[in-house]
C-alpha cells in the first residue's frame, strides 16, 4: 500500500480503486502513429509543420501541439535492423517535480483520477516544470504558456479511455485502473518500468529488455525542488510573490539570461 507521503503528494486521490493510467507496451507497438492522431483530433491540436531530416518520426519531438509521440529506435541486427518503438508524453508521476517546483498556484494541478493537469491562465511562463521534469515533457506554447498531456482528464472523468488507448489498433496502450494494469502485466511476465518509481508513475511500460534499450531514463527527482520546498517557497507566504519567487528559483537552477548582442547595443541609448 502507498505510504502516507504518498497520499499527500497525491492530493486526496484514491490511489487504490481511483487512479487511473496507461500500460505501455512497445513491443507491440507498429508505429502507425493511430495516438498521435487521436490526441489531436480530441484536443483539437493543430498540425505540426515539420522538414525531413533523416529520420521516420514525424514530428520528431513533443511540440506544444503534440502532447503523444511515437519515438523510433533502430537497433542494428547480425541481418539487418530491429525497430522499437516507444511513446513519449507526461508520466503523471506520484511524486511529480514538476508540480512541486511550479510557483503559480493552480497552474499544475493534481486530477481526482491521479493525472497532473493543468491551467494555461494561471501559468506565469517561468518554465521551472520544464527543468524539473526528469522526462524532458514540458513544452510551452506561442504564449510562453505550458502544454502537455493531460491524460485525457476531461475523458476519464466521464467513464471514458484515453483517447491514445482508445485509438491504438494493437494494445500497445492499455487504459484502466493503475493497480489492474501492473496485475495483468506482472501476469504476463513483463518487467515494470514506473510502478514504484517517483511514488509510481500513472504511465507505466511492460517491457521485455532493460529501460536503457528503450531509451527510457532513469527516473529521479530533481535536487532544486528540494532547494524550492525547503528555502524559497516560504518566502512567497512573506510576500515576494510566486512571479518574483520563480525568477529567483530560475537564477538559482538555469542561470542568468545571456545578453544577446540585440540587447548589449541598447544599453545606454535609450
Amino acid at each position: 500500500m502507498p505510504n502516507a507521503s504518498t497520499k499527500d503528494k497525491m492530493s486526496g486521490t484514491d490511489l487504490v480503486k481511483q487512479r487511473k493510467g496507461l500500460m505501455i507496451t512497445p513491443d507491440l507497438c507498429i508505429a502507425c502513429r493511430g495516438c498521435q492522431t487521436a490526441c489531436k483530433q480530441w484536443n483539437k491540436l493543430p498540425g505540426d509543420k515539420t522538414t525531413n531530416t533523416g529520420t521516420h518520426e514525424n514530428p520528431p519531438n513533443l511540440t506544444p501541439n503534440l502532447y503523444n509521440q511515437i519515438h523510433f529506435i533502430e537497433k542494428p541486427m547480425d541481418v539487418g535492423i530491429e525497430w522499437l518503438f516507444v511513446r513519449r508524453a507526461c508520466m503523471h508521476c506520484g511524486e511529480a517535480g514538476c508540480m512541486d517546483i511550479c510557483p503559480a498556484p493552480g497552474a499544475l494541478f493534481r486530477t481526482k483520477e491521479g493525472a497532473v493537469g493543468f491551467d494555461k491562465e494561471k501559468c506565469i511562463g517561468c518554465k521551472l516544470c520544464a527543468a524539473a521534469c526528469p522526462f524532458d515533457v514540458p513544452r510551452y506554447d506561442e504564449n510562453d504558456k505550458i502544454s502537455k498531456c493531460t491524460l485525457c482528464s476531461d475523458r476519464i472523468s466521464n467513464g471514458l479511455s484515453t483517447a491514445c488507448a482508445k485509438g491504438c489498433p494493437t494494445g500497445a496502450i492499455k487504459f484502466g485502473n493503475r493497480d489492474d494494469l501492473i496485475g495483468k502485466a506482472t501476469t504476463a511476465g513483463y518487467n515494470l518500468y514506473g510502478e514504484t518509481a517517483l511514488a509510481g508513475m500513472g504511465v507505466m511500460f511492460a517491457l521485455k529488455e532493460e529501460p536503457a534499450e528503450y531509451d527510457l531514463p532513469k527516473p529521479q527527482y530533481n535536487a532544486s525542488i528540494a532547494l524550492w520546498d525547503t528555502l524559497i517557497r516560504p518566502l512567497t507566504v512573506l510576500g515576494l510573490g510566486a512571479v518574483a519567487a520563480g525568477a529567483l528559483l530560475h537564477y538559482i537552477t538555469i542561470g542568468p539570461k545571456e545578453v544577446e548582442p540585440d540587447d548589449e547595443s541598447k544599453k545606454g541609448g535609450e
